[in-house]
């Protein structure tokens, strides 16, 4: 599908051979594959607290922050790949009626390829387009398997970028009793990771902080229970933070990631002394259940409306239809 009017009309024109693929690598992003390393704050070791006696912690108001990437190989200069890619972010406030509202949004759209790997013609079109143009790594150019991985690191930059200038700007506008609940990481940002009310929730856990039994007991960490607090050890330009797991659903006959959240909150002592309250608000929020969502155990409701309302927006063209993809031939 070639978007009339668009740059990728224009690069079409140029020469490039048209394309429609949607990688299934588009509909999300993933966590770090690494071992990190972290030191528990809460004692010696990591330990197990329940929450049956934790008061919930209840803020007057809440802002959920989230992000959606979407991109489609749209055609190939030779057998470089031309990706179009859309990302978009919002923040949807949550007063005490209750309801979502969305009080700051913003979207952005880039190329992804290797403009020296293009024809003379496709790049002089792409770059007189006035779309911004990313390029992934000249290592990464040739087999288009490798490209296509190399254009997801670029997309999911644009997200977080995104994201975080979102969330940087909205805390100038947050009241005193008012938090943010960001879907991903604090530590990528300065001002997130310092601010005493935000507060940063993780699905993904690719991320492996302990070994032997103090891993085995954050995986195997019992409904309504947390684990003890910690600080991830740094990596790369992450900043200082402190983390805790909690489960949301019992995850016997499941999977050990089932229902499993890890929070991030500043390093404070006072993130220690609300880390029980703090999860116990989380879990009520599971309910209602942000079905049908596949990851409806570690999705929370407003989290997941908020990623509603971004696709409910998005470019129509990005979104994956149940079409067949076999080549038409004449009847």
């Amino acid at each position: 599908m070639t978007v009339p009017g668009s740059w990728v009309e224009a690069v079409v024109a140029a020469g490039a051979v048209p394309a429609s693929h949607i990688p299934e690598a588009s509909l999300g992003r993933g966590d770090v594959d690494e071992f990190i390393g972290a030191d528990p704050v809460e004692g010696g070791e990591l330990r197990v607290e329940p929450l049956s006696d934790a008061r919930p912690l209840a803020p007057a108001a809440v802002c959920f922050l989230d992000g959606i990437e979407q991109w489609r190989v749209v055609g190939y200069g030779g057998i470089t790949p031309i990706v179009r890619a859309h990302a978009a972010a919002a923040i949807r406030r949550r007063g005490p009626e209750r309801r979502l509202r969305t009080v700051a949004e913003a979207t952005a759209e880039v190329a992804i390829t290797r403009l020296d790997r293009l024809p003379a013609g496709v790049r002089r079109a792409l770059e007189g387009a006035g779309v911004r143009v990313l390029e992934f790594p000249a290592e990464e150019a040739g087999q288009p398997a490798r490209a296509l991985a190399a254009v997801r690191v670029e997309v999911q930059r644009t997200r977080t970028a995104l994201e975080r200038r979102l969330g940087e700007a909205w805390l100038r506008a947050l009241a005193a009793e008012e938090w943010l609940v960001v879907d991903g990481v604090l530590s990528d940002s300065a001002a997130l990771s310092e601010h005493p009310r935000a507060l940063g929730v993780v699905k993904s856990h690719g991320a492996q902080y302990f070994e032997g039994a103090e891993l085995e007991r954050a995986l195997t960490l019992a409904d309504g229970h947390r684990t003890g607090v910690f600080r991830p050890k740094a990596r790369g330009a992450r900043r200082d933070i402190y983390s805790w797991y909690v489960r949301l659903w019992p995850w016997e006959g499941n999977d050990l990631l089932y229902g499993l959240l890890r929070l991030e909150a500043r390093a404070h002592p006072e993130t220690i002394a609300l880390a029980s309250p703090i999860a116990a608000w989380i879990r009520a929020e599971r309910a209602p259940v942000a079905t049908p969502d596949r990851r409806w155990d570690r999705l929370l409701y407003p989290i997941h409306d908020v990623e509603t309302y971004l696709r409910a927006r998005a470019p129509r063209d990005l979104t994956p239809l149940p079409a067949s993809r076999l080549p038409r031939t004449a009847s």
